[in-house]
């Protein structure tokens, strides 16, 4: 579909759609400004509003803003995502809580009869949890860009790890690590998607 047929369809205006979507790049190098605390909490409160199963939200965020948190984070951390993750402005850990079951009478009053079977199988609410997380990471992402910025979101790295270091002793199982701030200039060309044939088929 052309720019301008697809334009046509979308509600939101061509700005928006490119800072969200045509134009945005996951970063990997970001430049030397702070990112400040209302900025991250716009960017969350932008990403919580999105749907999960039984609105169960199981998305926690873990803000590592501190220099000594910095050095705590960066040995868990795979070779090729240390430096960047160390230059980053702000970094997040995104994890998922193995209990969300517990906060069922607030986010969604039909389900809480359920929480004993929850309580009961935690295999199913560790399931649960990691597919819904990983749907509010993408929000994440999204919202982290509404705010201006960009985000550069990384699976590599020791997640159990990560939990002993910052998780010691609750019920949260690090995901994702995001690198946050104002990008750089992209050193590459954005690589290809593939496009609504390649993608889809309908029957």
């Amino acid at each position: 579909m052309a720019p301008e047929t697809l334009q046509d369809q979308l509600t939101l205006d061509a700005l928006a759609a490119d800072l969200l979507f045509r134009e945005a790049r996951t970063a990997s190098e970001f430049l030397d400004e702070p990112v400040a605390d209302e900025q991250l909490r716009a960017a969350f409160e932008l990403a919580r509003m999105g749907p999960t199963a039984m609105n169960i939200q199981p998305l926690r965020v873990t803000w590592i803003r501190s220099a000594e948190a910095r050095e705590r984070l960066l040995p868990h951390m795979a070779e090729g995502n240390r430096a960047k993750t160390a230059a980053a402005p702000a970094v997040a850990v995104l994890s998922y809580d193995v209990d969300w079951h517990e906060h069922l009478p607030v986010v969604f009053p039909p389900a809480a009869g359920n929480q004993k079977m929850f309580a009961g199988n935690e295999e199913l609410r560790a399931q649960m949890g990691r597919d819904n997380a990983h749907l509010q990471a993408g929000y994440f992402v999204l919202a982290v860009r509404a705010v201006g910025l960009a985000a550069g979101p990384m699976g590599g790295f020791d997640a159990p790890g990560v939990d002993a270091e910052f998780h010691a002793g609750t019920s949260l199982r690090a995901l994702m690590v995001v690198n946050i701030g104002a990008p750089a200039a992209p050193r590459h060309d954005r690589l290809p998607r593939l496009d609504f044939d390649a993608a889809t088929r309908t029957v």
